[in-house]
């Protein structure tokens, strides 16, 4: 956890509307769910439509700091970034803060099950004693539109299935199982996921300290 302003004390955030910094409507979908019981009236950037930010940062937090503090600076409103991905061990922790690029496609648009893919490949490419091991981080940023801010960073790990198994959830939930679980995160119903992700862990921290 941390403060975006020096030795600031913590910022509380009151109920009312609050930007959900993303185009990815699997992520606002999840992080409003999260939201909901604390009297937060959450609304996306994209239907905002404020722009994506270059994320030039070098890690999840930093990335998701510079999402959180454009749209808090653009909208007049609290705003909540989310900056996550897959690390995989025998990748050397890619795709990493990478994770969404390695989806893009050449038209622009992002495709997960070519991203597993992706990942698969490299995995055989590092041959038949390469481990499966992974884990999810997700950097969580709220952000004030004087650009204060509080990051939060929460992390699970596991191994990775294939084929993929699960349409539930999104990005590379579907080749995901959690440590101590025998279902993905894909096969895995919202409720289940929600209360052992990556994402939540990160939300937990920064409920435990904003609210």
């Amino acid at each position: 956890m941390s403060a975006g302003a020096g030795e600031q004390a913590i910022r509380k955030l009151a109920p009312g509307r609050l930007v959900i910094a993303s185009h990815n409507a699997g992520k606002v979908r999840e992080i409003g769910a999260l939201l909901a019981p604390y009297g937060i009236e959450t609304v996306s950037a994209a239907a905002l439509d404020l722009p994506e930010p270059v994320e030039n940062g070098t890690t999840f937090i930093a990335n998701a700091e510079l999402k959180a503090l454009q749209a808090a600076d653009l909208s007049g409103l609290p705003a909540l970034a989310d900056d996550s991905g897959l690390c995989v061990a025998a990748l050397g922790d890619e795709p990493g803060i990478f994770s969404a690029r390695w989806a893009e496609l050449d038209d622009g648009s992002r495709d997960f099950a070519e991203a597993m893919r992706r990942v698969e490949a490299r995995l055989q490419d590092a041959g038949p004693d390469a481990p499966r091991d992974a884990h999810f981080t997700c950097a969580l940023t709220l952000a004030w539109p004087d650009g204060h801010s509080e990051s939060f960073e929460g992390r699970i790990d596991g191994l990775l299935a294939w084929p993929p198994r699960g349409r539930n959830g999104f990005g590379y939930d579907a080749m995901f199982v959690p440590n101590g679980h025998q279902q993905t995160f894909g096969e895995m119903d919202a409720a289940a996921k929600h209360a052992m992700s990556h994402r939540s862990r990160a939300f937990e921290m920064l409920v435990a300290t904003v609210f």
